[in-house]
């Protein structure tokens, strides 16, 4: 119970610095409105767990149409691009929701549970998460690509800048390795089943291509060379006009770039982030490198230090320059692009019910992304974690490691 409160508690406390009218906004159909996070995650727990209960009764039954976000097995929803329209329920009526479904969650968590239904517990509070990523990255997007570009929270100061590192390969040699996750604590079906799989010899970076890095590609024209890019990446080039990643702005010797707490003077020891797949793997070939396939990153990833790259507490919501020795900055810092497609791992099958549309109906036209973000709440990345977005995405905050054949 303490659990649901502290993950439930967050949650609204990230909402807390957003004006009504932040709330409310959608700036693009990928972006959700911090409102309808808050119903969704809400009508998780009531939909999956209170109404296993037959004579639980719903606040409003309409919620299923309004705040189900891909489950066809449920019914009917409200389209994804169209949230923003949602004037009714208003705020406060969402945070009445939520208030109600937490009195009658905290009943049922005062009792004994089934493990079944526990399950269906453990797996909302992790999915309560990735939706407190989502509350940042989707304001960033509201806040970030609006005239005013304002800060979500308000920094005195940025933190203390420090040099990037020298860049290094570690080196591993080729063989037969096992991956996926090992039953031991929570993990999404999609990070199953443990398996085995060959690696060629390889070399990892030491640590994320950092902004400065990332400056020097544009420099030497790398958004106006299309043998570097791959046909789609190169027409999406075109098409929207990329110059730089998302949110930088200003000439080449002035560069800025907007963080959740505002404009700032860009970095350029801190890893570049959002980036698209496209980007992310013109850049390596313009480096002379490539992607690492997630086989090789969880390789590296597991002689590797588990700590996060970021402190959890850091109103400043921004990546910091890699620091310490061998693979740095691995968890937490930037969601690490690989050149692997999202795909089922062997005999993989995805959970019961309609909670198995959570990820297997995912598996297409998506590219893995591993190692979490400085957005990732504490504790909810793991080695074996694969998050997973369309090639063209660059809101989230994504950035590219490289990768060499040893």
């Amino acid at each position: 119970m303490e659990r649901y409160r502290q993950i439930r508690g967050r949650s609204v406390a990230l909402a807390r610095p957003l004006a009504i009218d932040d709330q409310l906004a959608q700036s693009m159909p990928d972006v959700s409105p911090t409102k309808w996070h808050l119903a969704h995650t809400t009508w998780y727990f009531e939909r999956f767990v209170l109404r296993d209960d037959p004579e639980y009764t719903p606040v409003d039954p309409r919620h299923d149409f309004l705040f189900n976000s891909y489950y066809d097995a449920i019914g009917p929803r409200h389209p994804r691009a169209r949230r923003s329209l949602i004037t009714r329920p208003t705020l406060a009526e969402i945070h009445a929701y939520r208030e109600a479904v937490d009195q009658a969650m905290e009943a049922l968590l005062a009792g004994p549970l089934a493990d079944a239904l526990a399950f269906v517990v453990e797996v909302g509070l992790h999915h309560e998460e990735q939706h407190q990523e989502l509350i940042l990255t989707d304001i960033k997007h509201v806040l970030g690509t609006s005239l005013f570009k304002a800060p979500y929270r308000e920094s005195k100061s940025a933190p203390a800048r420090r040099p990037a590192p020298a860049l290094a390969w570690v080196e591993h040699p080729e063989g037969l390795a096992t991956i996926g996750h090992d039953g031991g604590g929570f993990a999404f079906d999609n990070e199953g089943p443990r398996h085995r799989a060959f690696v060629e010899a390889f070399a990892l970076a030491s640590r994320p291509v950092t902004c400065g890095e990332f400056a020097e590609f544009i420099a030497d024209g790398g958004y106006r060379t299309p043998s570097l890019w791959v046909s789609e990446g190169w027409a999406a080039v075109k098409g929207a006009g990329w110059e730089a990643p998302l949110y930088w702005e200003g000439p080449a010797d002035e560069r800025r770039v907007y963080t959740l707490a505002g404009v700032q003077e860009l970095d350029p020891a801190a890893p570049v982030c959002h980036l698209s797949w496209y980007e992310a793997d013109a850049y390596a070939r313009w480096a002379g490198a490539r992607l690492p396939t997630e086989v090789e990153w969880e390789v590296a990833a597991a002689g590797a230090d588990a700590r996060p790259g970021h402190d959890a507490g850091d109103p400043y919501h921004h990546p910091r320059a890699a620091a310490g020795e061998g693979l740095q900055a691995l968890l937490g810092g930037v969601w690490e692009w690989t050149q692997s497609p999202y795909v089922a791992y062997p005999r993989y099958r995805p959970w019961p019910g309609a909670l198995g549309e959570y990820n297997g109906k995912f598996m297409s036209s998506q590219m893995v992304l591993r190692g979490g973000s400085c957005l990732t709440p504490p504790g909810h990345v793991r080695r074996t974690y694969r998050n997973f977005f369309p090639p063209a995405a660059r809101w989230q905050m994504s950035g590219v490691r490289l990768a060499r054949w040893s």
